[in-house]
């Protein structure tokens, strides 16, 4: 899994300025610490927005609309990619409808335009920002990232490592950050574990496989046929098709599953694990409105008080260390982000039903 793996899928859109490591818009960059209240509040940019919940195709939209202000504790990013990842579709459907009532609005969205993962160059910084400055390329967590400009806080951004592209560098924070905090948290992963990633070629099992790697384990994806081939070059040491194959069926036993994927009842996930493993959901969609595959996470923690196993749901929590960590890993070749397709901004919409019908293989990236 070093860098000098060459078996890794990188993104094939990679602009020649982009590969041989010179931005072309970085020459317009201010160079000077400009107010970034100033600089934000002026100009109009383009944007993907939506003004009421529902499918893609229906409710997103390119327009032209004000630049972000910025607070003082905030930056202003010049987007250059943004990730999609599962976030996407629920926030702009309004489904599971419990998510509503967690500050995304009730009736019509509270916040137009969606979009976390970025990867971009800081354009300006608030008053109060010590820790960058405009110039900066950077990757991580923003707001409203489906657009030419994006907010975000210092907090939820790292300098992006010389050897990733930014097109890569979008696709990890969200996706990467579960699957960082299921392996190394939830299931404490150890070297030489036998460990199960279910979903392997999604944008979070891409990322599970390549980080249970790092930590020494011997990994088996689970993916449908059109995929094998994904996840063997991310360096699975096994491969099952469960379109052929189930995952009990040929007894084998696992210290350690991670569900990133599918609605498997949690009777057969417990048959394949060993009588000390442990289970990790960490996602599933089954379409319900009120819970959407969530309640497997909710009732594996009860099955663990009655069996010797470890069951639990994973909520991720979103990590400014944690983006350290993968930055790490990536520098050193250790990770490579898989992307499947990228999408240029105006379609957007076309780009996130691609993910919720299942079509992707690896991450999603919008190109701005």
């Amino acid at each position: 899994m070093g860098a000098e793996n060459s078996s890794k899928p990188v993104e094939s859109g990679q602009s020649k300025t982009e590969s041989a490591g010179v931005d072309p818009l970085k020459k317009d960059l201010p160079q000077n610490d400009l107010p970034g209240r100033e600089l934000a509040g002026s100009g109009l940019m383009k944007a993907i927005v939506q003004d009421e919940f529902g499918e893609a195709k229906h409710v997103l939209r390119l327009e032209e609309i004000a630049r972000p202000e910025i607070a003082a504790d905030k930056v202003l990013i010049r987007v250059h990619a943004a990730g999609i990842d599962g976030g996407v579709w629920h926030f702009m459907a309004g489904m599971p409808l419990p998510m509503r009532l967690s500050g995304q609005g009730l009736r019509t969205p509270k916040y137009r335009v969606r979009g976390r993962e970025v990867a971009g160059v800081i354009e300006a910084v608030g008053a109060d920002v010590t820790t960058l400055r405009p110039g900066d390329e950077v990757f991580g967590i923003g707001e409203g990232c489906f657009a030419e400009y994006a907010t975000a806080s210092p907090a939820k951004l790292v300098a992006k490592p010389k050897n990733v592209t930014f097109t890569q560098a979008a696709a990890v924070s969200i996706s990467a950050i579960t699957a960082l905090q299921a392996v190394r948290d939830a299931a404490q992963v150890q070297a030489g574990e036998k460990v199960l990633v279910i979903g392997a070629s999604g944008g979070v099992g891409t990322f599970a496989v390549q980080i249970a790697k790092a930590f020494g384990a011997e990994v088996t994806g689970v993916c449908s046929t059109s995929k094998v081939d994904l996840v063997q070059s991310i360096g699975a040491d096994h491969v099952i098709d469960y379109k052929r194959a189930e995952i009990t069926s040929k007894g084998q036993h696992y210290d350690v599953i991670l569900d990133t994927g599918g609605n498997r009842k949690l009777r057969l996930l417990r048959r394949a694990l060993t009588p000390k493993g442990r289970l990790v959901i960490v996602g599933g969609e089954t379409g319900g409105r009120l819970l959407g595959g969530f309640e497997r996470g909710l009732r594996a923690p009860l099955y663990s008080l009655f069996v010797s196993q470890k069951m639990t749901g994973l909520m991720a929590s979103e990590k400014g260390q944690d983006l350290a960590v993968l930055a790490e890993l990536l520098e050193s070749g250790k990770v490579v982000p898989a992307i499947g397709r990228t999408f240029p901004l105006s379609e957007t919409p076309t780009a996130v039903q691609y993910l919720k019908d299942g079509h992707a293989r690896g991450k999603l990236v919008i190109t701005v």
